[in-house]
């Protein structure tokens, strides 16, 4: 059997080896939800960087 990692919430750690069903598809859906929101943020500052350029181009054809 493979052994999971330690989990880590507000400081505590914890052995998912000893998790519950309910208690390891609650992780799932943390662990899910946690890579989404980094992926978000990535596309975010993608699209920031990207409005940026886009203004700046913007002005420089406004200013000739």
């Amino acid at each position: 059997k493979v052994k999971m990692a330690k989990v880590t919430l507000d400081g505590k750690d914890y052995d998912s080896d000893t998790f519950s069903e309910n208690a390891k598809s609650q992780l799932a859906s943390l662990q899910f939800t946690q890579a989404e929101i980094n992926r978000l943020q990535g596309l975010l500052a993608i699209s920031q960087t990207a409005q940026v350029a886009y203004s700046n181009a913007l002005k420089r054809e406004l200013e000739g």
